[in-house]
């Protein structure tokens, strides 16, 4: 009777430890799928902000090789590059990086993405219309929704292969490179124009001097 009740007593300590173990286990794991909550959280801000400090500095870029630019006088031109300078070096301040997990596949693939990438813009001075088709092309591979034109299917598979993040980071550099073509492409454009016009204007006063 007594050894009954020892053996009871001691179920009972062994229980109650059980039960302890198993609330702190479970408080624990809680506290672990919300501090996890916050870290992706913490993740897509400062990738935000990444993306947020790309775009600035694509958009100063912008300016100080925009047409308009080029329209103003030599004297406002310098006063709007030294701000637009300022501006730059203060952007550049600002440092963020989001490393990506990437298994070995994964690496090998970004490391091919990018090198397909940098040999087509390593042709833009000499044939911006076949690199402006090229990216596109690449482009369309990157995409979710149904092309406009053809798909590299190579560089598809390649894509497929890289990390998630890699693969939204390829989609935006493509986007960031098509943009800045088609700025290029209209300052050509503008320029030739200006010239031509200008060309004519001589030409007409040429002419109106000798009739």
């Amino acid at each position: 009777m007594a050894q009954a009740k020892i053996n009871a007593k001691a179920n009972e300590g062994r229980f109650c430890r059980s039960s302890s173990m198993a609330d702190r286990s479970s408080r624990l794991l809680e506290s672990l799928d919300q501090l996890e909550l916050r870290v992706e959280a913490l993740r897509e801000a400062a990738t935000a902000i990444e993306q947020e400090r790309e775009i600035l500095l694509e958009m100063i870029h912008s300016i100080q090789n925009s047409q308009d630019m080029r329209q103003i006088s030599d004297g406002e031109r310098e006063e709007l590059n030294l701000t637009a300078n300022r501006l730059m070096g203060r952007t550049l301040t600002v440092e963020v990086s989001v490393e990506t997990i990437r298994n070995p596949q994964q690496q090998e693939s970004l490391k091919h993405a990018t090198r397909i990438i940098d040999e087509v813009v390593s042709k833009f001075l000499n044939d911006l219309g076949n690199a402006r088709s090229h990216l596109m092309s690449l482009y369309s591979a990157c995409s979710s929704e149904v092309p406009p034109g053809p798909v590299d299917q190579k560089f598809q598979s390649i894509v497929i292969g890289c990390a998630l993040e890699d693969q939204k980071k390829i989609k935006r550099r493509l986007e960031t490179l098509l943009r800045n073509i088609e700025s290029s492409d209209k300052a050509i454009k503008l320029l030739e124009h200006s010239k031509g016009a200008g060309s004519l204007a001589l030409q007409q006063n040429a002419d109106g001097r000798f009739n």
